[in-house]
């Protein structure tokens, strides 16, 4: 399984760094939370961090745009060189249209959808997905508790995208720790967004990769 760390729970004081050790942690992709305060409550960053992220490491990254109308900053994240953009179905109400946006400007293609979302709002758009991002908490809000239906709801939409003929693979974001990542991934979960688990005044981003591996292979 790829671990995707979130720098939302990361010390912005010494940014480089903490992507730094993530890389040389382990990760396998850093993922970039950007939140508008109007998708959701929160406001995070946008294209010059991502920029920045993408310049400390060599690392591939994702922008996870959780803001109204994400058409408008296609072109800014491509040129902050991300590899990956997602954005979310319930604020692209013609997301063919935008998933060949994104494809045309040379990035994989992502669709998050909240956790109370229906699966089916991605049906039709599976063979245009590079990833699926399935939501176990609510977007907005790190620390949150991975909701309980979850698993059975990663377990559908890996049945769904095989149905479709989809190699799209699945994402989950929110709660993911050494208590869930091994559960997830048994559901049909390909990549785990980890925050507060990887980013910790606890412990450094390296030991807490290497204590997810160890939880994946259960000798956590």
């Amino acid at each position: 399984m790829q671990l995707a760390p979130s720098i939302y729970t990361a010390d912005f004081r010494k940014l480089g760094e903490q992507v730094s050790a993530a890389a040389h942690g382990g990760a396998d992709w850093m993922h970039l939370d950007v939140m508008d305060g109007s998708f959701v409550p929160n406001i995070t960053f946008g294209a010059v961090v991502c920029r920045a992220v993408h310049e400390a490491s060599d690392l591939p990254c994702e922008a996870h745009l959780m803001v109204q109308d994400p058409d408008r900053f296609f072109e800014d994240y491509q040129q902050a060189g991300m590899q990956r953009l997602i954005v979310h179905a319930e604020a692209c109400p013609h997301l063919y249209r935008s998933l060949q946006r994104i494809r045309a400007l040379g990035m994989q293609t992502g669709v998050a959808l909240n956790p109370l979302t229906p699966l089916a709002a991605i049906e039709e758009a599976a063979p245009y997905l590079d990833l699926l991002l399935i939501m176990t908490v609510e977007p907005g809000f790190g620390g949150q508790a991975f909701i309980p239906g979850s698993l059975d709801r990663i377990r559908r939409a890996r049945a769904l995208l095989n149905a479709r003929g989809s190699q799209a693979a699945i994402e989950v974001d929110g709660g993911i720790n050494t208590q869930t990542i091994q559960a997830v991934r048994a559901a049909g979960a390909d990549i785990a967004v980890v925050g507060a688990a990887v980013y910790s005044l606890q412990f450094t981003p390296a030991t807490g990769l290497a204590v997810l591996r160890q939880a994946l292979l259960g000798s956590a």
